[in-house]
């Protein structure tokens, strides 16, 4: 029985994965990620400068918002720093903030989504008036309130955002584990004596790890965007630590918007680049992973 079990397993995500190899947009999200990935984790050796020092010309002067050339192929900053440089440094950042963030919002959301669903009554009652009491507050205004109360830094970010970003994830997981309890296969493990955090970790959790792979990935796109936007208020990762939203943020006066569009526009594509790979990621797994498609 266990090996019927696993061969039909196999065959699920089989078929799902070729389900993903026929979204094209989903395999363009997951070679533009894994080549962002890439450049953050080798930015050492692919950066060609500094990206926290200034550079200077040929005459020793700082080279200040020069325009892109063969020595700096995306031109020079506000400061004289290789925009490239701190563009790729920047991808390390931003991906890293969204990886943990997301990271500790999933594990708070499913910790308390399987709780609210498995026990209900009044477990279920006091942990979705928590949820209730979060979502009234716009989750992008409430971080920024946090921020600032906080001393701004890339750990702050990670955390805060990662604190407040677990509501979505509790309703899901809740949601799940409701249709899923009943199941033949809990209740014979309570009718073995299984303990109830057993049930939930190592029966429950694993059947509906599909929903919660997609909401985790969905979730990275809106963390690196947020991150964004607190980096561009001056709330999130200050400088000089390259983030795509302080680099943005570094773009707001008329002149380099007018003139220097590079300076601005570079970590803007990117910004938009990477929230469109990893979307186009999570809607391929949610169409890959939807059981009412497995027979197909």
């Amino acid at each position: 029985m266990k090996k019927g079990h696993k061969q039909k397993s196999q065959s699920f995500y089989a078929l799902a994965f070729r389900r993903f190899k026929k979204n094209k947009l989903a395999l363009w999200g997951v070679f533009v990620l894994l080549s962002l990935i890439a450049s953050a984790i080798f930015a050492p050796l692919i950066a060609p400068y500094d990206p926290y020092m200034s550079v200077r010309n040929d005459k020793g002067m700082l080279d200040i918002l020069s325009p892109p050339s063969s020595a700096h192929f995306l031109g020079t900053d506000s400061v004289g720093r290789d925009v490239a440089s701190r563009l790729i440094y920047a991808g390390r950042v931003s991906l890293s903030v969204g990886v943990v963030a997301v990271s500790i919002s999933i594990v708070i959301g499913t910790v308390l989504g399987s709780l609210a669903g498995f026990f209900g009554r009044w477990v279920d009652s006091v942990i979705m008036r928590g949820v209730d009491v979060v979502i009234c507050f716009p989750v992008l205004f409430l971080i920024i309130t946090i921020s600032t109360l906080l001393k701004p830094s890339i750990y702050t970010t990670m955390i805060v955002i990662g604190l407040v970003s677990w509501t979505n994830t509790a309703r899901l997981v809740r949601g799940e584990i409701l249709k899923v309890r009943e199941f033949e296969f809990v209740e014979s493990s309570r009718a073995l004596g299984a303990r109830n955090g057993r049930i939930i970790f190592r029966h429950i959790l694993p059947n509906i790890m599909a929903p919660i792979v997609v909401q985790a990935t969905l979730q990275t796109a809106q963390a690196i965007l947020i991150e964004a936007s607190l980096s561009f208020l001056g709330v999130g990762v200050q400088q000089p630590i390259p983030s795509w939203g302080n680099m943005l943020n570094e773009a707001m006066s008329l002149t380099i918007l007018a003139f220097k569009p590079m300076i601005w526009f570079s970590p803007g594509i990117a910004i938009v680049i990477t929230v469109l790979s990893i979307n186009f990621i999570g809607d391929g797994l949610r169409d890959a992973l939807d059981p009412k498609l497995g027979n197909n």
